[in-house]
């Protein structure tokens, strides 16, 4: 497995190993809140809040969520697609700066690899980091699990588009064709299926992620909206 090839997909893919530094914390804290009195989930939803001059905490936290899934999902299927083979991202080996940038952000301690197949990211990165996320998120704040597994299904979609998109420059069909059957598979799931529809590589989801309500945001090109809602009344159950 090369993860400098992997992180030339685009930064999203990209993953350091080695010994973690002093920010990191293993994710596994990270979920369980047993990170003291600067705990990193929050510390990042403060940063992007104060980035985007967010309204309301929970569209920070929208943000934050979606940018951290992106990392996971693009990381786990991206060495599934160009090696046929996943590193074990498990929760305890897998480190999170909360204050961090790809790649300085994720570090995996130990290297072990694991089968490409559509179980193993289930497993590990459905169940081994999605659901602990979303209740940690949840401790924080009111967010809409609609929302969040929404974001899930918008960050695994756009890896599959920027997978297909190197697979087409580095004339690699087979990296394509296996980003494609593996995340059918993970879509196939009743958490992600309800998100949105993925059809001839497009992905439209069901809910809205909030960013539109940001002063300076507007629509993601997945959104559930044709047009933003009046920020002052969003529509009931749409988010």
């Amino acid at each position: 497995m090369d993860f400098a090839e992997l992180g030339s997909v685009n930064g999203f893919f990209a993953l350091r190993t080695g010994e973690p530094g002093s920010g990191h914390v293993p994710l596994s804290r990270v979920y369980a809140g047993d990170t003291g009195d600067a705990a990193p989930l929050a510390r990042r939803v403060d940063k992007v809040a104060a980035r985007l001059d967010a309204p309301e905490r929970r569209v920070a936290a929208s943000i934050a969520h979606l940018g951290i899934v992106a990392r996971l999902w693009s990381v786990a299927l991206g060495s599934a697609a160009l090696y046929d083979e996943v590193p074990d991202l498990s929760a305890d080996r897998l480190h999170w700066d909360a204050d961090g940038q790809s790649p300085d952000d994720l570090l995996l301690t130990d290297v072990r690899t694991l089968p490409a197949t559509a179980d193993t990211l289930r497993d590990g990165v459905q169940y081994g980091h999605l659901l602990p996320l979303a209740e940690a998120l949840r401790r924080d704040g009111n967010i809409s699990p609609q929302l969040l597994w929404g974001n899930a299904g918008s960050a695994l979609a756009a890896a599959v588009t920027q997978l297909r998109r190197w697979a087409r420059e580095k004339d690699r069909p087979e990296v394509a064709r296996r980003a494609a059957v593996i995340a059918h598979e993970l879509f196939a799931h009743p958490d992600l299926n309800s998100t949105g529809s993925l059809r001839a590589g497009a992905f439209r989801r069901s809910s809205c992620c909030l960013y539109y309500r940001c002063p300076a945001g507007g629509l993601c090109g997945d959104c559930v909206f044709d047009r933003a809602p009046r920020r002052s009344s969003p529509q009931p159950g749409s988010e």
